[in-house]
């Protein structure tokens, strides 16, 4: 059974640099999709993975530790990617003059 391992370091280390790229990209020009879409990659790495844990055969046992740290490092990804969607579309939506998704988290965004 083939699962893709997130919490390897080296490939740990790669999509921690691809998100930060991507995620400075979507700063600089100002669009929110592109974190939107980092954002939906990332669920669907999470619910590939828990999919993975729920039907792993009894003769892969060895591997329910690796796809739990693989969920964890998912739910992490997850909340980075979320607060990053959320700033770039408030950086977007001040460039275009309209109102931003939600504005609940103002107070956070004046002490960033």
């Amino acid at each position: 059974m083939y699962i893709f391992n997130i919490s390897d370091p080296l490939i740990l280390m790669l999509m921690v640099m691809a998100t930060a790229l991507l995620i400075f990209l979507a700063q600089e020009i100002k669009k929110s999709y592109i974190t939107g879409g980092i954002l939906v990659a990332y669920l669907l790495i999470i619910v590939v993975h828990v999919a993975q844990l729920i039907t792993l055969p009894a003769e892969y046992g060895h591997l329910v530790n690796t796809l739990t740290s693989c969920i964890v490092v998912d739910l992490i990804f997850i909340f980075i990617s979320f607060f990053a969607y959320l700033w770039v579309d408030d950086l977007e939506a001040k460039k275009l003059g309209k109102k931003s998704l939600s504005n609940s988290l103002n107070w956070f965004w004046k002490k960033v």
